[in-house]
């Protein structure tokens, strides 16, 4: 695309005043604003964000239900853009790279990145109460001389954001930053994050996705790669059923057509319960229904999403005793400094979906409508164009 190729101003080492969407507090509506954005300190970049889309995580911390309120904020991880300028000790990128901001950093030096068994940084490691810059505890972001606070380290509803260097991604500058951005979060999480690193789904097993959003549609795509034999989704919003079908879904569940819990239909359709359940939502009560969903002895459940910090789930110990397995999932197992290059690659060689999660495409200025969209569950991605 052209605003993709156009020539960045050279602003290195001055103050950029921007657009940015500013939630003063809890469910208020977003504002554009004009924002000063500082030069990159130390070790951090600043980027140019081209294309930003609307995550069901920035909804839920945006809603502050059971959070810590850190306000006034800019929210936004999931995106895509091109480096302005960079601080000293920067060599990874350099400006004119085309990058995706991460919000599961990664330093390659801790005791977590080098144990190989996690991607979990503990430099980098998400705070969703931290508003400040992990190098200095300031933020980059201002209005009118007051602080304006970061969000998980991204904050990518802005024209430029400030990032550390291990919660950024040089991307191959041939793939459309418009299709790629889906990848720094959402997709890369359900795909071959869930269903495959954490699940371990294989051929011929079977999977149940509660929740057919974007990650659960992801997590479906996963599970197909994998060559699962039957794949589950459940979702109370019936139009999904034909959008399902692309994703690789064999069976569309909708529980209030039911007078019985899904866990049991799930289970007189399956044997006795499938191989792997996938919660995509975010959900309590889905949490247990896809623990009851699987298979004694052997059954494996993976946790994606993310309810409000008050909610609890219950289950029996003795489900466990008899080999149930219950795990979370973390940005799909992915080290995505390391590793995220490489699913930008099989989007290039059409090993992997992206085009069919955007539903929708706004100017950044209507981000608002795009948040309606997503709570509503009216789209899977909006994508919004900045600049």
């Amino acid at each position: 695309m052209d605003s993709q190729d156009a020539r960045l101003p050279n602003t290195t080492g001055q103050v950029i005043t921007c657009k940015a969407a500013v939630a003063w507090g809890p469910k208020q509506p977003l504002k554009i604003e004009e924002v000063q954005v500082a030069p990159p300190g130390d070790g951090e970049v600043r980027i140019r964000i081209l294309f930003t889309s609307v995550c069901r995580s920035d909804l839920t911390f945006w809603k502050g239900e059971g959070q810590t309120h850190v306000f006034p904020r800019i929210f936004g991880h999931e995106a895509a853009g091109i480096v302005e300028s960079v601080g000293e000790g920067v060599t990874y990128v350099k400006p004119g790279d085309h990058v995706i901001p991460l919000f599961s950093g990664e330093c390659q030096e801790c005791k977590y990145c080098r144990s190989g068994k996690t991607n979990i940084c503990m430099k980098y490691t998400i705070d969703p109460n931290r508003g400040f810059m992990v190098s200095d505890n300031t933020s980059r972001f201002s209005k009118d001389g007051k602080p304006i606070y970061h969000f998980v380290g991204t904050s990518t509803f802005s024209e430029y954001t400030v990032v550390d260097q291990g919660c950024v991604v040089k991307v191959d500058p041939r793939a459309p930053l418009e299709k790629i951005c889906l990848l720094s979060c959402g997709v890369t999480t359900g795909c071959l994050g869930a269903s495959i690193n954490t699940a371990g789904v294989e051929r011929g097993s079977t999977v149940a996705i509660f929740g057919l959003g974007t990650i659960g549609f992801a997590a479906a795509q996963g599970a197909k790669i994998a060559g699962a034999s039957r794949i589950i989704g459940v979702d109370i919003n019936p139009s999904k059923k034909e959008l399902a079908k692309k994703f690789g879904v064999t069976d569309f569940l909708n529980p209030l057509e039911y007078d019985k819990p899904i866990s049991e239909v799930i289970k007189e359709l399956t044997e006795g319960g499938v191989d792997y359940a996938i919660e995509c939502i975010g959900n309590t009560q889905l949490m247990e229904a896809a623990f009851a969903s699987i298979h004694d002895g052997y059954g494996k459940t993976v946790i994606t999403g993310l309810d409000s910090a008050t909610k609890r789930v219950i289950f029996n110990p003795v489900e466990f005793l008899f080999g149930r397995v219950l795990t979370g999932s973390f940005f799909g197992g992915y080290k995505g400094k390391s590793q995220l290059g490489d699913l930008v690659q099989k989007y290039m060689n059409k090993e992997l979906q992206l085009d069919d999660f955007i539903t929708h495409e706004m100017p950044f200025e209507k981000i608002n409508e795009a948040f309606e969209l997503l709570d509503d569950s009216k789209c899977l991605r909006c994508i919004l164009h900045l600049n």
